[in-house]
């Protein structure tokens, strides 16, 4: 099936493919399906195949993909919306791991951190997804959270959740160009151009990092 659902609307896209889920588990048998939709991707199917300029790039379950992605690609191309990415230094400080930005520094936690000590000093790209940024006031149990500041410039209400895009800003306080984006609890009271200090999730996937 190539793009099977590409000329629907928004609703019955969402009723096709529940219909064609079915059709594949009635019928038992193996389903090829081309689609550049990240969530038809990830809802439908039990392995998938991601190719950039013809180039397989990773094949695995959906979760695998997510939670381990092989490369920026496959990170930035499973989700919605997209992971963030922010180029970093990392540093060690008094026996902790930092990522810094520039912007902010996020501390990994000690069990995460062995197969970085080896790049301490060196570049690298760090990525979150908006759902592991929380609002302070609704952040999930079970997390080690990292506070950082940032502006709101557009929120987004979209009944069960409410995505926000956020600027970092430098040390000194100035507004940097790079945005990011979270999604948070629709209890979220975060209004545009309100500085707010928002939580990143210490769980969230790191990229392998870079050779620079």
């Amino acid at each position: 099936m190539d793009e099977p659902l590409s000329n629907l609307d928004a609703k019955l896209r969402v009723q096709a493919r529940a219909e064609i889920s079915k059709l594949h588990m009635q019928l038992g048998t193996t389903f090829i399906y081309v689609t550049h939709d990240p969530v038809e991707a990830m809802t439908m199917g039990n392995r998938i195949a991601v190719m950039k300029d013809g180039r397989l790039q990773q094949v695995d379950t959906p979760h695998t993909l997510y939670t381990r992605p092989a490369n920026l690609f496959v990170a930035g191309f499973i989700g919605s919306p997209a992971m963030n990415f922010f180029q970093a230094k990392l540093r060690e400080q008094e026996g902790t791991l930092w990522i810094d930005t520039g912007a902010f520094r996020v501390a990994i936690p000690p069990h995460q951190a062995e197969p970085y000590w080896q790049y301490v000093g060196k570049s690298v790209i760090f990525g979150i997804r908006p759902e592991n940024i929380h609002d302070p006031h609704y952040q999930p149990p079970g997390i080690q959270p990292a506070p950082v500041r940032a502006k709101v410039s557009v929120t987004e209400l979209v009944g069960h959740e409410v995505i926000l895009y956020l600027s970092t800003s430098d040390r000194e306080g100035i507004l940097a160009e790079q945005e990011f984006i979270a999604r948070v609890d629709p209890r979220t009271q975060l209004r545009v151009n309100q500085w707010a200090e928002v939580i990143f999730a210490s769980t969230c996937s790191i990229p392998k990092p870079s050779s620079a």
